[in-house]
């Protein structure tokens, strides 16, 4: 995931680890940061009491290359959505004051993640979906329990589905793909060793793969088509469930799709299947 997706996270993180002058400028930033839009490296560091070499050491400190480039990412991070508070939870916060940094970031973030979505990367799973034969879910961890969702959701998706949770159990089916199968390998880094595995063992005997990622990653290089999920998330105390909703959110959107693309008689089926479906449960 590229640098510049977090500007703003990164600019809180300076506010509590920076040096003071460094910290001076992040603030006048995160305070105003559609002003410094228009703001001049000299205009900013005057702001915020400091030299200029300053401000161009925070910015390089960030991972940015110079000041017009720390202000095209902000650019860009602003055109997603600012999200409503980047406060980080911290010892002594009261109830009250987690629902508020824990709901308020949750909901900015998805909003975010929503927004950055690739329009054209989730039509060419959908195209890849729709066509296959049989389709396997795997991931591992949270991941995992995405595939499980997934693959719970079968009839929607109107062909056979499974989501094995043993790393043997996901290997002997990627040697049992054809090229009537998709993988969907989830991985919020992208990195877990088994799933990319799984992945090429796959692609191996044909099958098509489609990667759920948090980013820029080897799974998203070697997958037929690669869903980035945006999702940043604090992880300094708690365990944050954004991804895993984001992922949730997602599996809604592919399989409500592919539920369209079969058309009215696939629907009418499920529509009967539905109505089934409450009379057994009124027993």
């Amino acid at each position: 995931m590229a640098v510049s997706d977090h500007v703003l996270q990164l600019l809180t993180e300076a506010t509590q680890i920076s040096r003071p002058s460094e910290r001076r400028v992040a603030q006048v930033v995160l305070a105003n940061p559609d002003q410094v839009l228009g703001m001049s490296m000299a205009v900013l560091a005057a702001e915020s009491g400091v030299s200029e070499p300053t401000v161009m050491r925070l910015c390089t400190g960030m991972g940015y290359t110079g000041f017009q480039a720390f202000k095209l990412a902000l650019t860009r991070a602003l055109a997603i959505g600012r999200p409503v508070t980047y406060s980080a939870i911290e010892h002594g916060d009261d109830s009250r004051a987690l629902i508020t940094k824990i709901f308020d970031h949750t909901l900015t973030a998805l909003d975010r993640t929503r927004k950055s979505l690739n329009v054209d990367a989730v039509e060419g799973a959908v195209v890849v979906m729709s066509r296959a034969s049989e389709t396997v879910f795997v991931g591992l961890g949270a991941s995992g329990i995405l595939a499980q969702d997934a693959a719970q959701k079968a009839a929607l998706l109107g062909m056979p589905c499974s989501a094995p949770m043993d790393t043997h159990q996901q290997f002997m089916a990627a040697c049992m793909a054809t090229d009537s199968t998709v993988f969907v390998a989830i991985s919020h880094t992208g990195r877990t060793a088994s799933v990319l595995t799984v992945a090429r063992q796959a692609q191996s005997n044909g099958a098509a793969v489609v990667a759920i990622v948090g980013g820029s990653s080897p799974l998203a290089e070697l997958a037929d088509v690669a869903i980035v999920l945006d999702t940043p998330e604090d992880t300094d105390i708690h365990t944050p469930t954004i991804s895993r909703l984001a992922g949730l959110v997602l599996i809604d959107v592919l399989v409500t799709s592919i539920a369209l693309e079969r058309g009215p008689e696939h629907l009418e089926r499920l529509r009967q299947m539905k109505e089934s479906l409450v009379e057994f449960r009124g027993r």
